[in-house]
């Protein structure tokens, strides 16, 4: 009988991990509150219920992959205690929310560890995610087989919040490269340079990064849709890596200046566009009103 693995939320994230698991032999029981979500499930092979508190009493070592910190806390609420329960906590979120949720599901018995994932919504299809995992080292070790079944690579950071941390300085990154791979991709262009073929030789040399990997043959066809992180979600992450930046006081000029820059992809009404959308703005930059005034 396959083990089981439990699944809270079954967005893009969450629904490959789920399709990934049960490739590598595993049942998920699975709970989203959006039922198409749910239907998904049902057609990958999985189980969907009908709420959080079913999937905790029915798997051992379950996954959650949510789209807020409301989120977690709904799911934290009301879970009656039961036997010992590993939750790998993926989504991206403040760490104190994090940790006002581990000490919430202590108390039922439920061990949560932090393991946001390195990885966009193609990336995780096809199981090319990292994790960064923090929190307790023997639960970590239990759930590493299951880990093993949606990721190419496991990192143990140590103590818990570690794993978000090292998020937060990998988003910072992405969000410069996933700008800095546009600029490329443009300058390639307008050179007269066929834009498919520079992101692969691009893509090939020194200069190469994930993003213009991922993100360049979007951009070098001008097509944002559908989105494997789109612009509307990547802001919420942008605010939480800003946040943390500004608490420590740690110098990200580049990282400012992009948030300028997803601002103004919003401001074009691409919210469900992928963040590779970053292309189209900085192709068709917004005119600027002439000054009147005199300077002289």
């Amino acid at each position: 009988m396959a083990k089981r693995v439990g699944m809270l939320g079954l967005g893009v994230m969450g629904s490959a991990m789920a399709a990934n698991l049960l490739r590598a032999g595993y049942t998920v029981i699975g709970y989203d509150p959006v039922s198409p979500c749910r239907s998904r499930l049902r057609r990958a092979g999985g189980v969907p219920v009908n709420g959080s508190n079913e999937v905790f009493a029915s798997c051992s070592v379950l996954i959650s992959s949510l789209p807020s910190g409301e989120a977690l806390t709904d799911v934290c609420k009301n879970i009656s205690r039961g036997k010992p329960r590993i939750l790998v906590e993926t989504s991206t979120l403040p760490i104190a929310v994090k940790e006002a949720a581990r000490k919430r599901l202590a108390a039922a018995g439920v061990t949560l560890l932090d393991c946001p994932l390195s990885g966009t919504g193609a990336q995780a299809r096809s199981g090319d995610l990292a994790v960064y995992a923090s929190g307790h080292r023997a639960s970590f070790r239990t759930a590493l087989p299951v880990m093993k079944g949606f990721s190419r690579a496991q990192h143990y950071l140590g103590r818990f919040g570690n794993g978000s941390k090292m998020k937060f300085a990998a988003n910072l990154l992405v969000a410069i490269h996933n700008v800095s791979a546009a600029e490329a991709v443009i300058l390639a262009r307008k050179s007269g340079l066929n834009a498919r073929l520079a992101v692969e030789v691009l893509g090939d040399g020194a200069g190469s990064s994930r993003m213009l990997q991922v993100r360049g043959p979007m951009m070098a066809r001008r097509r944002y849709r559908p989105a494997t992180m789109s612009v509307a979600l990547w802001r919420k992450d942008m605010k939480i890596i800003g946040d943390f930046v500004r608490g420590l006081r740690s110098p990200a000029p580049l990282f400012e200046r992009t948030r300028a820059i997803y601002r103004d992809t919003l401001s074009r009404g691409l919210d469900n566009a992928d963040t590779a959308a970053v292309c189209a703005v900085l192709e068709r930059p917004k005119r600027r009103k002439m000054s009147h005034r005199r300077t002289d």
